[in-house]
This record gives C-alpha cells, sequence and structure tokens, in this order.
C-alpha cells in the first residue's frame, strides 16, 4: 500500500514533468482562448493538463482526477488529483515569470500533499501532511510573526478586492509593516518559507487553494477562508493565509471590521 509520502513523491515528479512543459512554451507564441468568464486559456495550459492527466491515469487509474481546463472525472472516488495547470495565465501571457502549477492529492477531500512549482524559477515547494514542507528538498517553516503591525502582508487579486469590498480594500491599505499587491500562488509559497507574514486572497477555485493549502499548512502556517474555516471543495474562493494563529485572527478582525 503506498503511504502519503509515496503520493508526494510522485507528484514531485509530476511537477518536473509540468516545470519542463510550461518553459518550452513561456515566452514563445501562444494560441490564446477566452473562457465564459473571460479568463483567457493557452495551448499551454492543455498541454500541461493532458501530461498530468496522462500520468496521474497511468500510475493511479482508480482515483479521480480534477483538472482547470477539463473539468472533474471521478468526483464520487475518495482519492483525488487536483491540477492547475498554470496557475496565473495571464502572468504567463505577459512573460512574467511569477506564474505557477499547482497540484495536490486529497482523501475524502481533504489535502494530504500539495505541490507549488514555480517553473521560471526553478522552485518547487511541497507540503506532505504530517510531515513538513520542503523547497527543493530543503526543509521550510512559516515565520513565528504575531502581529499584524509587523507583518509583511501581501494582497492578492486587490482589484477585484478594491471592486466588491471597498471598504475591507481601504483597511487593507492602513494593514501590515510592508504592503505588496500580487497575483496567483506565489506569496503563499512565500509565506510557506518564512518570507512573508500573511496573504489575503480572492476569487479563487479548489484547484488554486486546496494545493495551496497543503503547503502552507505542512509549512506550519494557518489557511482558511475569511470566516476562519476549513477550506474545502465547496469553499467560496475567499482565503487568508497566515504564519501563526494570532496573525490569522488579526486578519479575521480585519477582515470583520
Amino acid at each position: 500500500m503506498l503511504t502519503t509520502q509515496d503520493y508526494a513523491d510522485h507528484a514531485v515528479r509530476i511537477a518536473e514533468i509540468a516545470s519542463d512543459a510550461a518553459r518550452g512554451y513561456f515566452r514563445g507564441r501562444l494560441g490564446v482562448e477566452f473562457k465564459a468568464d473571460e479568463s483567457p486559456v493557452t495551448q499551454a495550459d492543455k498541454a500541461i493538463e493532458d501530461k498530468v492527466r496522462a500520468y496521474l491515469t497511468q500510475h493511479f487509474p482508480g482515483h479521480g482526477i480534477f483538472g482547470e481546463e477539463h473539468g472533474f472525472d471521478g468526483a464520487d472516488r475518495n482519492d483525488v488529483w487536483i491540477i492547475d495547470p498554470i496557475d496565473g495565465t495571464r502572468s504567463f501571457l505577459a512573460g512574467h515569470p511569477l506564474f505557477g502549477f499547482l497540484l495536490g492529492y486529497l482523501q475524502g477531500g481533504v489535502p494530504q500533499a500539495g505541490v507549488i512549482g514555480m517553473p521560471a524559477l526553478g522552485e518547487t515547494f511541497l507540503g506532505v501532511r504530517g510531515a513538513g514542507a520542503t523547497l527543493n528538498g530543503a526543509p521550510i517553516r512559516v515565520s513565528d510573526q504575531t502581529r499584524l503591525d509587523r507583518s509583511i502582508l501581501f494582497v492578492n487579486e486587490g482589484d477585484k478586492i478594491h471592486r466588491d469590498y471597498p471598504h475591507l480594500f481601504e483597511r487593507l491599505m492602513q494593514a501590515g509593516q510592508t504592503r505588496r499587491f500580487a497575483y496567483d500562488c506565489y506569496p503563499h509559497a512565500l509565506l510557506a518559507a518564512g518570507h512573508a507574514d500573511a496573504v489575503i486572497d480572492y476569487d479563487l477555485q479548489p484547484y488554486d487553494y486546496l494545493p495551496v493549502s497543503a503547503v502552507v499548512e505542512a509549512a506550519g502556517g494557518v489557511i482558511t477562508d475569511w470566516d476562519g474555516q476549513p477550506l474545502g471543495l465547496g469553499s467560496d474562493g475567499r482565503v487568508i493565509s497566515a504564519a501563526t494563529p494570532g496573525l490569522h485572527g488579526e486578519m479575521l478582525a480585519l477582515i470583520k471590521g
């Protein structure tokens, strides 16, 4: 019987395959289409997910697969892999190197292992439930920051937060010792590695936040929805991650105003 670490080893190998494929497309000529929600999808998104699905189907034929580009196969299965082939397609299109590859392994809807791959940076963050987190094989851990006024705070999807929650956005502009605007998965990876202290994120899908949650939690951090509830397949896509429970509590209080 395979252990969680065995699945994690497969996840790292898949990330290597996906990263190699992404680098082959990055800053090249890409055919771009737009989905119903106006989000872009490229040849690279589809090709990478196809490669990952082929690997998973070969090695884990009894598992479900939920990918951004091709949907959910085997939603009734206990073991599920969740894929975002390019997290940050708009960054990818712009030649910006902070796009990622996300992969998670779930049992009963609970992330057991997750990967945040950064193909253009050559970085692979791995989180294994109960076994810690690593960056390219070296152990990482969140910071010990407990105070929001001394924290490095990332505001992801700030334009959307400003549009839908203008009063919260105003409060965020007064929060933290250092604030950075960003998109996509990398701020959560930086938090897991101890470089950032808190991240607020918005309008995410399960394949965006569940792989990330495995890494953040394995590194000792806290990640929930904006109500402080655990993340799952049915969460609403509003996410906060923090290095410590105390800082997480301050973030929740900030959100509630």
